[in-house]
């Protein structure tokens, strides 16, 4: 078996064409099976209303697809974001954009230099069956999305596995709290397995741990393997083009690390790096991509920049 996580962004109505409709909330996932090949598209559903599913989306992602079939603002917060994002990606031209406006649209960008192809339902269908995940080796990371409860088993976890191998029966820490759980079993498309490699979406029964617990950002680890806490340290911004506001000491924003977003504080600054102080604690490795928002922004993307988070200087801020 293997697996893979595409988000669809733009084109009202595609992911639906994709697989089986599945888990809704402010995202919506459709479930694709073929030849073994397990495929989940993720529609950020209520963007561009709220901007966070379009990240939450990308961050469960192994692969993006834009479906442009306008170029309105919408569209173009998309290819703000996606700009900032290492994602391998897939622009599809509707049939109302010409291929000429489009390159015009993407001009000095990163998606300038990605595939770019008239939408073909049936065409797309058989490249995603063919897109899979590398092996990832490590120790498992399993970022949590969705949670809810089942008669007679409990809290049981939704996520993709980005790391190693998860296993039945391990005790694993509930990131960033400092609750330990055991993984009581494992399904992979409602079908029970002992273990479900890189890739591979999957619902994990929890021992340890009630639903109301759960939400989406947390990650099923081993303990010691992450840093978790409010106080960050992160490079100098990688500043989206588009962004039209202005930000700096003391700045209040929104922080999204993968599928988990959090109120921040913009400290000091300096030529090498920002402090930033999140209002609860949140989880990350050294290195992690974050992406600082901008609710209030009144006029292009609500997306104002890329940071890369650092393991944290300051006694007491390593690994909890």
């Amino acid at each position: 078996m293997s697996g893979v996580t595409v988000a669809v962004v733009g084109g009202a109505g595609v992911a639906a064409q994709l697989g089986k409709k599945g888990t809704v909330s402010d995202l919506t996932l459709f479930d694709s099976t073929h030849d073994g090949h397990h495929a989940t598209i993720v529609e950020p559903t209520h963007f561009p209303e709220k901007f966070a599913p379009l990240l939450a989306a990308l961050g469960m992602a192994n692969r993006a697809v834009l479906v442009v079939e306008a170029l309105d603002r919408a569209v173009a917060e998309a290819i703000a974001t996606l700009e900032l994002v290492d994602l391998p990606t897939l622009v599809l031209r509707g049939p109302a954009v010409g291929e000429d406006e489009l390159g015009r649209a993407l001009k000095g960008g990163r998606l300038a230099s990605v595939p770019q192809l008239a939408l073909d339902l049936p065409q797309l269908r058989e490249m995603i069956d063919g897109w899979t995940v590398p092996p990832n080796p490590g120790t498992v990371l399993v970022p949590i999305d969705h949670a809810f409860p089942v008669k007679g088993v409990g809290a049981v976890a939704l996520g993709v596995v980005r790391r190693g191998t998860l296993k039945s029966h391990e005790s694993l820490r509930l990131w960033p709290t400092e609750r330990s759980v055991e993984v009581r079993s494992i399904q992979v498309h409602d079908v029970d397995v002992k273990e479900a490699a890189t890739g591979e979406r999957v619902g994990v029964a929890l021992k340890g741990v009630d639903t109301d617990e759960l939400s989406r950002g947390q990650i099923l680890a081993p303990a010691e393997s992450l840093l978790a806490g409010r106080e960050l340290t992160a490079e100098r911004l990688q500043r989206c083009r588009y962004y039209r506001g202005e930000w700096g000491t003391g700045s209040q924003m929104t922080i999204a690390i993968g599928t988990q977003t959090a109120p921040v504080s913009v400290g000091p600054i300096t030529d090498l790096a920002v402090s930033l102080t999140t209002d609860r604690p949140v989880v990350y490795s050294a290195g992690s991509a974050a992406y600082l928002i901008d609710l209030n922004a009144t006029g292009g993307p609500r997306i104002a920049g890329r940071l890369t988070l650092e393991t944290p200087a300051a006694p007491g801020h390593g690994p909890a």
